[in-house]
Parts: structure tokens; sequence; C-alpha cells
């Protein structure tokens, strides 16, 4: 299930990981050191968070759930890009290398009352907040019993008014200014909801970007923005669209915090949406997040990446495949060995199996009702 990483990395593999070494492509920010995510570098004014030690002070079975999740996650998106290449998914934007992020972020919120906008790379998130195997495979196949929007919509596009998602659109960074709206209301209503909305690193060189940032603090708003930096906005290279190393240090010219965190290791995302989450809670506005992390296929089935990034470079982040990361963190404590993870993965890719079956035998919407949900009354 879990990308197999490279045990005895190459010499041209070893040396993408050397601290200052500059990239294939010219840009001088995509090493990854030996030992950690380079992060924080060149931080100006945002908090850097610490890695994770141990559990996290988590309880186990927490940790066994997170586990859970990033296993359906990569086992989701692995049998999307197959039926994809098999010509059955016309469609489909992957978030492997994003996961640990991202479940982090979920399980690090209140799941039964909570707001997320996603954007479309959010596969893992949406898992981890509920939403079913089977509902993704209706997504990525358009069927008719696709949750949400009746196969009306292109896979990614999450959304579900039970688990409080807010469909996004392709359109990028419109889903910031919709979180602010979201959490302004929630402020208004009392209720106590965080929203946490998330994008990527090119999404905030957007005028949405702007607006939702400045609103949300001018008016003290509980939500999280979310920026899950994967280095290349499509084709775009982050040295190509801003003059700083890291966009959480842009938080503080709205006038509320910033915080850099290794986007792979998935608790120490989870400690610092949790904080910026009680922060919310208790009145003290927004936080922007920045997650340092990597996305190990293309932009979309669409893209060919070979043209602005290097094997080397791909493969050196494969082998902080957060999926791995985090099987070996619980493989220290103790929470894991060969014999439950290989009835982990086996369990899983029953469920995919069922779901993408599911999916293959469910019918098509019915083409007289294209225009449901276009006007007024339907």
């Amino acid at each position: 299930m879990a990308t197999e990483t490279n045990q005895a990395p190459t010499a041209t593999i070893q040396q993408a990981f050397q601290a200052g070494a500059t990239s294939p492509n010219g840009a001088g920010s995509m090493h990854l050191p030996l030992d950690h995510v380079d992060v924080g570098a060149g931080t100006i004014t945002a908090t850097v968070a610490p890695p994770s030690t141990s559990d996290g002070g988590l309880p186990h079975e927490t940790l066994r759930g997170m586990y859970d999740a990033l296993l359906r996650a990569r086992a989701l998106d692995e049998r999307g890009w197959q039926l994809n290449r098999a010509g059955q998914a016309p469609f489909v934007v992957s978030g492997q290398g994003h996961e640990a992020a991202q479940v982090g972020a979920a399980f690090a919120l209140d799941r039964d009352t909570d707001i997320i906008l996603p954007y479309y790379r959010d596969l893992a998130l949406c898992v981890a907040w509920g939403v079913s195997a089977t509902d993704v495979m209706m997504s990525v196949l358009a069927r008719a019993a696709d949750p949400a929007s009746g196969g009306r919509q292109m896979p990614g596009h999450y959304g579900s008014a039970r688990l409080r998602i807010i469909s996004g659109s392709s359109v990028v960074a419109t889903q910031l200014p919709q979180a602010t709206g979201t959490a302004y209301a929630a402020k208004l209503r009392g209720t106590g909801q965080v929203s946490l909305v998330c994008f990527g690193e090119g999404a905030s060189s957007e005028g949405d970007f702007h607006e939702a940032c400045n609103f949300a603090a001018i008016h003290r708003l509980p939500v999280i923005f979310f920026c899950e930096n994967n280095r290349y906005a499509i084709s775009v290279p982050q040295h190509l669209q801003m003059a700083i190393d890291n966009v959480a240090d842009r938080a503080a010219s709205y006038g509320f915090p910033g915080v850099v965190v290794d986007g792979t290791d998935l608790l120490a995302v989870y400690a610092a949406v949790a904080a910026a989450a009680e922060r919310a809670r208790g009145g003290d506005g927004p936080t922007l997040i920045e997650a340092k992390l990597y996305r190990f296929h293309p932009h979309s089935s669409d893209d060919d990446d070979r043209g602005y990034r290097s094997r080397d470079e791909v493969e050196a982040w494969r082998a902080r495949d957060p999926v791995t990361l985090f099987e070996t963190r619980l493989r220290e404590l103790g929470l894991l060995n060969d014999e439950q993870i290989a009835e982990a993965r086996a369990r899983i890719a029953a469920e995919v199996n069922a779901a993408t079956d599911a999916a293959e035998q469910a019918p098509s919407p019915d083409p007289l009702s294209f225009d449901r949900h276009v006007y007024a009354g339907e």
C-alpha cells in the first residue's frame, strides 16, 4: 500500500539531501537535509514548530486511527491513478506526499463540529474527516451516487453538508474568503466551531488570500489557514512566485501568528493545528500554518512533471514518504509489527476493492438531469 522507498540511495539521490545543495532545475530551496525537512530556513517572523517525539502524548488507539487513515488515503489515491491509466477515470489529482499533514490536521480538530474547506489535493483530510472509500470511488468514476455532486464535479471536489465539508472550486484560492465567511458565521452564532481551509503555496499569490487573511484578522475569526507547500504551483517553483522562503511569514503583516511545520511529520502537524484551534476557540483569531512537504506525482493526471523537476529530486523526497515515516514511528513505539501491518494493508485493500466494485456497478447520472442544481428551484 505505502510507496516503497529506496533503502540504498544512489550517489545522485544522496547528493540531493546535502544541506545547501542546488536542485537540478536551478532552484536552491529544494534540498532536503539528511535528518529532517528544511523547515523554517530564512524565517523572518514565523514560528518554527519543533519536530515531534515519541507518541506526541496521544492515546495509542488514536495513533492507530491515524495510521489507518494514512493507508486508506494512499490506497484510494493509488486506485484512482490505476483507473485513470486504464481509461476509466478521465482525470485525477494526487495527494501522495501530503497525507501526514492532512491526517494530522484532521485529528487535531473536532471532527463532530468543526468545518473544513479542502482543496482538490485533500483526499487524506476528507477520508480522516469521515468520507468513505465508496464515496470517493463514486466521485472518481462520476456515478449518480456520488454524494458530493451526483457525478457532476471533477474528482477531488469533496463536499458534504452532513460532515461540514464545504465544496471547493477548481478556481485557485476561492475557498479562502469562503472560510472567513464560515468562521464569521460561527463567531456570530457562538457555536465554538473552527474552520480549517487548505491551499497550496501558489494560492497565497492570489488576491483571495490577502482578502481572506485581512478580513479574518480584523474580526479575529476562528479560522486556520493551512498552506500545504509542496514547492510547485503546477510547474512554477516557489522561488519564481515569491521572494520569501516561507508563506507563514506573511501572517505577521495581517496581525496574527504564522507557523512553519514539517509536513511529513504527522504528530508535529497535529500539535501545530491543535494549538491554533485552541487559540481560535479562545477568541484570539486566525493562524497561518505552512506545512512543508512534497507531492510525489505530477500536478494532475494531465500534467507531465518531467519538464520542470528531475527524477532524482522526486526520488529523494520519496525517501521521506510520510506513510512510511509514521509506520516506522509506530514500530519504534511497539504499536505495529510486520503481522499487524500486513493485516491493516490487506483489510484496507479489500475495502478499496469493494468500493471500486460498487462504483463500477453503480449507474451513471441520467443525462436528462444534467441541469439539476444549476437553476433555482431544482
